[in-house]
């Protein structure tokens, strides 16, 4: 026997391509969604291993006067020294992946026909292989340089270094599924969810598992 399922569709992009301006135009339309960056920072709040690991690695120079970790600072370490990067990931991606799958078994419980996994590292960090599509939000890497100085307070060299430590624009643009284009205005990108989230929802409908399969 098989019941319909709802489907998961990872949101990727690179740095300030708009991933959370899509996801909240399709909350919009009912859309449950999880954040792998909300996760990734549950992850190092104070009291959490991961956070007694970084600062034993790192030192106490990446805590702020709180304890807390300072993400500005270690992301100024990481995007410049990628053996450092490499490090942290170890730590940090297999706890992210672990919470997120909670997360999605509880979206999966929801009704929703669908649910959005919002992920910078969808494919770098293997996460893809939790998702049924992949939908890739694509801006020019001008706009990504001028909207990361604007929104995060780096220079451009900074910037740079964070556009060079992701994955190819081609590259990720090669392993979509879909693609959102959201060089336009904030009506285009609301045009353009709105088309996918029919598509999503009709093929949802055709989409079944076997009873009982969890996966």
């Amino acid at each position: 026997m098989t019941v319909n399922r709802p489907l998961t569709i990872g949101v990727t992009g690179g740095i300030a391509a708009g991933k959370s301006a899509v996801a909240r135009a399709f909350a919009a339309h009912g859309v449950p969604w999880v954040d792998a960056d909300d996760v990734a920072r549950e992850i190092v709040e104070p009291g959490e291993p991961a956070l007694a690991e970084i600062a034993a690695h790192f030192g106490d120079q990446v805590l702020d006067a709180d304890g807390r970790l300072d993400r500005r600072r270690l992301r100024a370490i990481v995007f410049t020294e990628p053996g450092e990067r490499a490090w942290l990931e170890s730590v940090t991606h297999p706890r992210v992946r672990e919470r997120l799958l909670t997360h999605l078994e509880r979206m999966r419980e929801s009704g929703a026909s669908y649910h959005l996994l919002v992920s910078p590292l969808l494919f770098e960090s293997g996460q893809y292989r939790l998702v049924d599509r992949s939908l890739v939000i694509d801006v020019p890497e001008a706009l990504q340089l001028a909207r990361t100085t604007a929104r995060d307070g780096v220079d451009e060299a900074q910037a740079r270094a964070i556009l060079a430590a992701q994955m190819p624009r081609d590259e990720r643009l090669a392993k979509a599924d879909d693609v959102i284009d959201n060089g336009g205005d904030l009506d285009a990108l609301v045009a353009q969810v709105a088309r996918l989230d029919a598509r999503y929802r009709e093929l949802a409908a055709t989409s079944t598992r076997p009873t009982g399969d969890s996966s």
